[in-house]
């Protein structure tokens, strides 16, 4: 079936929960109101429902394929990508001054989530993009911002993210890769990536890596890694593409799902060493890879979302297009189509619930970063940045989590036709199921989560979400409605328990750390 955005939806939660119309009052985003926001997605959709959509059951049937060290990809995407890229939708949440259009993440997470929902594979080389943005942002060198930025931003190149090792998953401690000084300033770069996301493709004139490696005679471990750039194509102090490179991809993955997305084995110095550039200073890389990833691990999560939403459209449409028997309420005498059932309507409002439920708090989390970079008062813009940074592990361990279920249950809802590949609930199924482990899985976001933002702290920052919760239960004792006080009992039981276990994991994390982590 196609894909609809739900606009609607997307703009309620933008309007009400983010609050829009304040995150305009911002400096820099004077003309970022509600028209603007509904105009950019109606555009948004209106391009990924029509060019980019059509293609994601294609890049499922007929992936990206390797030969001799090329990759080429689904017949359709670099077209899509050069549409994309020329709408200018690769800079839609950059800054300005780099070439983007510099409108809030809270409408940029609105796209991302109409581009992941339209086509999951497509979306991951955009995502990875913005990740290497970010990065040269906030640690690039005058030099490489102005070799780089501009054609990350538009589109013309795209970017990577280069940490995993065979040896080196979750354990970056155990990265090998190691860079040699030039007397130049370059370095040369030799080693194994294994799982680059789009680390080689057709799309793009140029593939920018930003790579974790070893200066020679760096510390051990974590404090010893440095994050280089380093491109396919070497290019001019004028900007233009040179020489090849010595970054070759020697195979790709075949993969349970996300299969139109080539996922890379890249080898960096088989013939004397690829030239790369320091980001920032040595034995800082892993600082500045997680700007990325951070980055990537908010934009995971919406994926999450986007995922889960194109499988419930999908159930939807099959079960008011399925006829089996009659309704057990007697409503109908002969049979009906199996949304009128009770068990299908709780599988398709439980879907419904789960996925908007997880599109509101990644929408509040994208106002809060907006308000930790534009906000004129230094304590607003920390009390933000300290909740986005609790939220990120949420929304990326949650929503993730969360798609696997939404997804299981839309291949319920067809019951055995969703086993069949051709009826095409089992490939949002098969997408999802990487969700929760790539980016950091979901183990990890809760160790962030535990450790570092509920710990720093104290949890105080997680107290103030208690805080926040505790005015809705205000405003909801103040109502007469029978649905308003039943929410309001169940806000406030899961509230105090929300209490209980920040407490017991501030007070526990360091002394008994097996117990908080488990």
């Amino acid at each position: 079936m196609s894909y609809k955005a739900p606009l609607d939806d997307m703009l309620f939660d933008i309007r009400h929960l983010a609050g829009i119309d304040e995150i305009a009052k911002l400096p820099g985003f004077e003309e970022a109101g509600f028209d603007t926001a509904q105009a950019v997605l109606e555009e948004c959709a209106k391009f990924n429902e029509g060019v980019v959509a059509p293609l994601n059951v294609a890049g499922d049937r007929n992936p990206s394929s390797w030969k001799d060290g090329v990759v080429t990809t689904t017949a359709g995407f670099r077209d899509a990508y050069r549409q994309y890229a020329e709408g200018g939708w690769q800079g839609l949440q950059h800054p300005v001054d780099a070439g983007g259009q510099g409108l809030p993440k809270t409408i940029g997470a609105a796209c991302g989530e109409i581009l992941n929902a339209s086509n999951l594979s497509f979306a991951l080389c955009p995502l990875l993009t913005d990740g290497a943005i970010e990065a040269l942002l906030t640690a690039g060198s005058d030099d490489l911002k102005a070799t780089y930025l501009e054609k990350l931003v538009s589109g013309q190149w795209t970017g990577t993210m280069n940490l995993t090792e065979p040896q080196a998953g979750s354990d970056l401690s155990l990265v090998r890769t190691r860079a040699e000084p030039e007397p130049d300033g370059s370095y040369r770069v030799f080693g194994t990536k294994i799982y680059i996301t789009y680390g080689e493709h057709d799309m793009a004139e140029n593939i920018v890596h930003l790579v974790l490696a070893r200066v020679t005679g760096a510390p051990e471990g974590v404090k010893g890694i440095s994050l280089f750039v380093v491109p396919k194509f070497n290019v001019g102090k004028d900007g233009a593409i040179g020489t090849r490179n010595d970054v070759q991809c020697v195979s790709i993955e075949h993969k349970l799902g996300i299969k139109a997305s080539p996922t890379a084995v890249l080898q960096f110095g088989d013939k004397g060493g690829a030239v790369g550039h320091l980001v920032g200073q040595e034995n800082r890389g892993l600082e500045y890879m997680f700007i990325m990833m951070n980055a990537a691990r908010y934009a995971v999560g919406v994926q999450g979302i986007a995922v889960a939403d194109r499988a419930y459209q999908h159930a939807v449409a099959y079960a008011r297009d399925r006829v089996q028997s009659r309704p057990v309420d007697g409503s109908m005498s002969a049979s009906a189509p199996i949304i009128h059932h009770p068990d299908v309507k709780r599988m398709l409002m439980t879907m419904r619930a789960l996925t908007e439920g997880c599109r509101a708090m990644a929408t509040v989390a994208a106002a809060a970063y907006d308000a930790a970079h534009h906000h004129p008062d230094a304590e607003t813009r920390k009390q933000n940045q300290a909740f986005y940074e609790f939220m990120v592990p949420l929304v990326k361990g949650y929503s993730t989590e969360m798609s696997l279920e939404v997804t299981s249950l839309g291949v319920q809802v067809h019951g055995g036709m969703g086993f069949i590949e051709e009826t095409g609930a089992a490939q949002y199924y098969r997408d999802a199921r990487i969700l929760p482990i790539y980016e950091g899985t979901t183990a990890i976001q809760a160790n962030d989560l535990v450790g570092r933002k509920t710990g720093r702290d104290g949890g105080r920052t997680a107290m103030a979400i208690a805080g926040q919760i505790e005015q809705t239960e205000a405003a909801l004792a103040k109502s007469d409605s029978l649905p308003a006080r039943a929410v309001l009992k169940r806000l406030t039981a899961a509230r105090k328990a929300f209490q209980d276990v920040v407490g017991f994991m501030a007070t526990n994390s360091k002394t008994a750390p097996n117990a908080a982590y488990a």
